[in-house]
This record gives C-alpha cells, sequence and structure tokens, in this order.
C-alpha cells in the first residue's frame, strides 16, 4: 500500500472548486462523464461513469472532503482527503490518498494529475 500527496493550484475560488467536486451536475461539466455524488456522510458515489465509486465520510463546506475510495478486498480502507486552501491564483486544493494498491498507484496518480485534477484545471482555465 501506499500514499500520494499532491498540491494542484485550481484558477477559481474554493467555494467554486467545492461545488465542482460536490455536485454530481457541475461534476460532469468538468469530467465529461456522469457522477453520482451527495454531501450526506455515509453515503456512497460513484464518477466517470462509475470507474471511481466510494463512500463519502466527512465534509466541511467550502474546506474539506474526506471520501473512502473502492479497490475490492482491502484490509485497510483507502481514504481520500481534499482540502481547499483561498491562494492568489484561486485555490490550492491539498489531495492526500492513502493506503493505494500497490498495482494501482501509478494509474491512480496518473489519473489524478490528468484526469481528474487535470480537468478541473482546464476546466476553470477555459471560462
Amino acid at each position: 500500500m501506499k500514499d500520494y500527496k499532491k498540491y494542484f493550484i485550481i484558477p477559481a475560488d474554493p467555494a467554486e472548486v467545492y461545488l465542482a467536486l460536490t455536485n454530481p451536475a457541475t461534476i460532469q461539466l468538468w469530467s465529461g462523464e456522469t457522477a453520482e455524488m451527495s454531501t450526506e456522510p455515509d453515503s456512497e458515489f460513484q464518477l466517470f461513469d462509475g470507474s471511481i465509486a466510494g463512500k463519502n465520510l466527512a465534509f466541511e463546506e467550502n474546506n474539506k472532503i474526506v471520501q473512502e475510495w473502492y479497490f475490492g478486498e482491502q484490509e485497510e480502507p483507502s481514504v481520500v482527503t481534499i482540502k481547499l486552501h483561498p491562494h492568489k491564483n484561486g485555490t490550492s486544493a491539498e489531495l492526500r490518498h492513502t493506503n493505494i494498491p500497490d498495482e494501482a498507484f501509478p494509474d491512480i496518480t496518473e489519473g489524478w494529475e490528468k484526469v481528474y485534477f487535470g480537468n478541473l484545471i482546464a476546466f476553470y482555465e477555459e471560462e
């Protein structure tokens, strides 16, 4: 199991980024894929037409999202924490993803950089 931490600068304020990460209609706008999402703790979610699935653990509006991502049978849960900080260029999104299976690590980290945050950053840069 591996952990991954990275910061991404998104050219939008934290409230906009929070909405983009928690509202299914907004997620579909920047990802181009269907999403099931709720800000209710213990609710299930699916992103990118179901290629990412898990459970929402906690939310702090405009500040923090905590989720468990499913990778099949795992002893330790894989937890994603995204903290949103105001930044002079918009928002600094602090990503921490723990307990990523070794075999999935390259795909997951590439997905975070190119697909997840890559698409989100491109969405706001095009506005």
